[in-house]
């Protein structure tokens, strides 16, 4: 067998790890996926790190959990991602994509330094057309509520047959490149950056009527951001239902079409020098706790719990028990392809977990949202920490490139801008100053700080209480876990801004 030479890392946004079959799932069908963790590591404890999208491909392509200091951006200038580092090793690195967010502000940089790139239109926000098509009849693109991504309402209209769609246009691409293009390099790294099955949840027949049909003749294909959402009316139990159904048909077509990457693989002899990873940034709720989306809420299992499946030469397939985070995902990268980041790096690599399952990876894993709760687990207890002043404060956001996720039409995600407070500082183990931009009582908060109230706090016992139903804050239980937080904020050498706001001894 030869020896592992070639990466390919698969990323399949907002992929449940509860409701695939290698993890238990039952509710809809994924063959592919379930067959390729026959023949992997499967990762049981994996967990999310900096949400959400842009976050946790920071996350992995940089290898520094970014949430502490800023919410949502671009590859800062005293950052290099990995591919920066291939490139100069002389690994030729390719992305593939339909993820719109990559190339919106705030996101826009990340694929710069790739040998190559290859971006689908057409998912989501994408504004790729200015006006539907005015052949189009219904069909594939079936009738369907619109909602709040106006730019895909019109793309849709422009799709002819199932291969149209941004996914299978995605997976059919990155087929085609390790069939005609990889065989002609040395070594590779392929990035496939898929944005199925997150919303919408379009698809068309077969998949849209596989797991039900839609009320009043139009499908809902853009879920609610909500909690409580039957409760308080926001969604019917049955609407809540086709929502799920139609992220199961997402889910299932897009296994279909990753199928096909798999044989590329299978075909060209790839499986026998290249490593494959599978994973995703995050979950999503789908009437879980009556949540949907990814509202304001701590992590709960269903969105912070993910699939982390590795398959290559001399992985023996079975699971691994113990715990590991988005950003293992550069560290072992780095390891595989045996290059040295410029900057210090928060992931440990899994190549040692991979050859002995045996071996634990990590004491702990930390996850969070900028200005939201800071999560700790160390694989039994889940701790979500808020902040323990009613204004959210202190918080600063640190940042070289202003630009953070300024998305068209939805100007409360835009950043207010830097004044006069700002200072220059310096991020742990850079020496390029950073413009650090401090938020004083009565400030326009970034949007994912908002709506935080003081002191809502929440510990879970997942061994006794995997359903996350019985709080243990205020036991002795969140002292122990207190001080797991406090040693994981010093080892990454987070702001003391953070400190100060979640009420923990420096």
């Amino acid at each position: 067998m030869k020896p592992a030479k070639n990466a390919v890392l698969i990323v399949l946004d907002s992929l449940n790890r509860h409701l695939l079959g290698a993890y238990g799932g039952a509710e809809f069908t994924t063959p592919n996926l379930d067959a390729f963790a026959r023949g992997a590591r499967v990762f049981d404890q994996h967990q999310v790190g900096s949400l959400p999208c842009m976050p946790a491909r920071h996350d992995m392509l940089c290898g520094v959990q970014d949430f502490l200091w800023r919410p949502w951006g671009s590859i800062e200038l005293w950052e290099s991602p990995i591919t920066r580092d291939l490139e100069k090793a002389g690994v030729t690195t390719m992305l593939v994509s339909d993820h719109p967010h990559l190339f919106e502000s705030g996101g826009e940089n990340y694929h710069c330094d790739f040998t190559a790139w290859d971006y689908l239109r057409g998912h989501e926000g994408d504004p790729w057309r200015t006006a539907e098509d005015p052949s189009y009849q219904g069909a594939p693109a079936l009738p369907a509520r619109r909602g709040h991504g106006h730019a895909y309402d019109i793309s849709r209209t422009a799709f002819r047959e199932e291969a149209d769609y941004p996914g299978p246009k995605t997976m059919r691409a990155a087929a085609d490149w390790l069939r005609t293009q990889a065989p002609q390099h040395d070594r590779f790294f392929l990035l496939i950056d898929e944005f199925d099955p997150h919303e919408p949840f379009d698809t068309p027949e077969p998949w849209a009527s596989r797991y039900g049909e839609p009320i009043d003749g139009e499908r809902i294909i853009w879920p609610p951001y909500a909690i409580d959402a039957v409760a308080r009316g926001r969604i019917t139990e049955a609407e809540g239902r086709q929502v799920r159904n139609n992220y199961g048909a997402k889910l299932s077509m897009i296994d279909h079409w990753l199928g096909k990457v798999l044989a590329a693989l299978e075909e060209t002899g790839r499986r026998e020098d290249t490593m494959v990873v599978i994973t995703t940034d995050h979950g999503h709720y789908l009437g879980e706790r009556d949540l949907f989306g990814k509202p304001g809420v701590p992590h709960f299992e269903p969105l912070s719990h993910i699939p982390l499946m590795i398959q290559g030469p001399g992985v023996t397939p079975g699971r691994y028990p113990h715990l590991s985070t988005t950003v293992d995902i550069h560290a072992t990268l780095t390891d595989f392809f045996g290059v040295t980041p410029r900057q210090a790096g928060h992931g440990v690599s899994l190549l040692p977990a991979l050859a002995d399952p045996t071996r634990k990876t990590r004491d702990w894993a930390l996850a969070g949202v900028f200005g939201r709760w800071v999560q700790i687990t160390d694989g039994r207890y889940k701790y979500a920490r808020g902040p323990v002043a009613p204004n959210n404060l202190p918080l600063s956001l640190w940042s070289n490139r202003w630009s953070t996720m300024p998305v068209r039409g939805m100007a409360s995600l835009r950043l207010p801008e830097p004044d006069h407070r700002a200072f220059i500082d310096f991020m742990p183990g850079a020496t390029i100053p950073v413009l650090r931009q401090p938020f004083a009582p009565g400030d326009p908060l970034p949007y994912w700080a908002l709506g935080m109230k003081p002191d809502q706090h929440v510990l879970f016992d997942l061994e006794t209480d995997p359903k996350e139903q019985e709080n243990l804050c205020g036991t002795a239980q969140e002292a122990t876990l207190k001080d797991l937080l406090s040693h994981a904020l010093a080892t990454l050498k987070a702001p003391e801004e953070q400190w100060a706001r979640l009420g923990l001894p420096l």
